[in-house]
């Protein structure tokens, strides 16, 4: 056993470690000296006035792991074992879907959730793109989603909404093979068009097929209980705005001043140009930079649209 001893004069802590190595540790009101060994360890003052210095050795330091023990990096998911399966049929995964939509639109989660919630078969649809986790117990990696909807008059139609990848897997082909395999869930189940709006990403469809078309209707729920007349009420898409007028410049009657006194004609206006800029020849061109529909927001919107 180690003995402490301790008495009025300075105090000794004399710890036994080994009958050749003896540690000695003293203490008092004086600079101390820590002495490990008297024939090899070096001695460290310590002064009550002054803060501890901490010395690293300049050399470079090496840091080595069980290799048993290090991190494993997740494997990028494969496109060859990618899957497209409902939210409704997979209720494990909606916090991870809720957490995927809401990393490029935040939103209330509980909004959020439920959403999610109102996806069923008989649409609108939430459609996620799924990987295989590489341990097998564990749950599949939420690449993707996408929802699809009923298009108000044209039962043949579909429309996409809040397509989302991964932050972390965009620019792998996840996108094309999101929207690819909403075609063939599309098509197995007799719809024959796509139709989604855009703010920025009119040329990733563009190379998918999509083209500029107009707005569409889509239905967010169905029921019965709702007849086509009431739907039909609902404008099916932005409403064009009212061509600009420019103010009448005629010559109107000169007013009259408080006392019946006409009051002096305005300046007359300036001369037109005699020349003005050349039209230009052929057909206007469709840009696909260029677009008049706008959202609630005021930001402009691209409506695309696809025959599959």
């Amino acid at each position: 056993m180690q003995e402490l001893t301790l008495s009025p004069g300075p105090a000794k802590l004399t710890p036994t470690l080994d009958p050749t190595h003896r540690m000695e540790l003293i203490l008092s009101t004086s600079p101390a000296e820590l002495t490990l060994d008297p024939a090899c360890q070096p001695k460290l003052p310590l002064d009550s006035t002054r803060q501890p210095e901490m010395t690293f050795n300049p050399g470079p330091t090496e840091l080595t792991m069980d290799p048993e023990h290090q991190p494993e990096e997740t494997p990028a998911p494969s496109l060859a074992e990618l899957t497209l399966e409902p939210v409704h049929r997979r209720p494990e995964l909606l916090d991870a879907c809720a957490d995927l939509i809401n990393d490029q639109w935040p939103r209330s989660r509980a909004s959020r959730l439920h959403s999610l919630g109102q996806s069923s078969d008989a649409f609108p649809l939430c459609l996620m793109l799924l990987s295989p986790h590489p341990t097998s117990e564990a749950a599949p990696i939420v690449v993707g989603h996408a929802r699809l909807s009923l298009v108000l008059n044209q039962p043949q139609s579909l429309l996409v909404e809040t397509v989302v990848v991964a932050r972390a897997l965009r620019g792998r082909g996840f996108g094309r093979c999101l929207m690819e395999g909403l075609e063939v869930f599309a098509r197995a189940r007799g719809f024959r068009k796509l139709h989604l709006t855009t703010h920025d990403q009119v040329h990733f469809y563009t190379h998918l097929g999509y083209q500029l078309g107009k707005p569409v209707q889509g239905l967010v729920f169905t029921s019965r209980r709702l007849p086509a007349t009431l739907l039909n009420a609902f404008p099916t898409g932005p409403s064009p705005r009212p061509p600009w007028k420019a103010p009448n410049l005629t010559a109107q009657a000169a007013p009259r001043g408080p006392k019946g006194l006409p009051l002096p004609p305005p300046p007359p206006l300036p001369e037109c140009l005699t020349t003005s800029p050349p039209v230009p020849s052929g057909p206007p061109s469709k840009s696909l930079l260029e677009t008049q529909y706008q959202n609630v927001r005021g930001r402009p919107i691209f409506w695309m649209e696809k025959d599959i």
